[in-house]
């Protein structure tokens, strides 16, 4: 059998700097206030809903265990809590 390398493609085929411009155009065809859920708690409750309806609700976790989704809804509010005391500190 012959070894056969295989040829660079996608990235791989790319010089070093031109990976680095693709790199630094991320996330920039989003506006800004749509970028980060930190800056918008309206936008980040909309996305989990939407992800939430899209997964059948036989296959979420939460929904066969609801005790697990109160203990991670007072988990997600204390870190919550702290992110924004840590905010102000600065």
């Amino acid at each position: 059998m012959e070894d056969v390398a295989k040829a660079k493609r996608g990235f791989a085929s790319m010089s070093p700097e031109k990976r680095r411009e693709i790199a630094r155009m991320g996330g920039k065809s989003v506006p800004a206030e749509k970028r980060a859920f930190s800056l918008s708690p309206g936008l980040a409750a909309q996305a989990g809903r939407e992800g939430g309806r899209a997964v059948n609700p036989a296959d979420r976790s939460f929904s066969k265990n609801p005790d697990l989704a109160v203990k991670a809804g007072i988990k997600g509010g204390k870190a919550s809590r702290q992110a924004r005391a840590f905010e102000k500190a600065k």
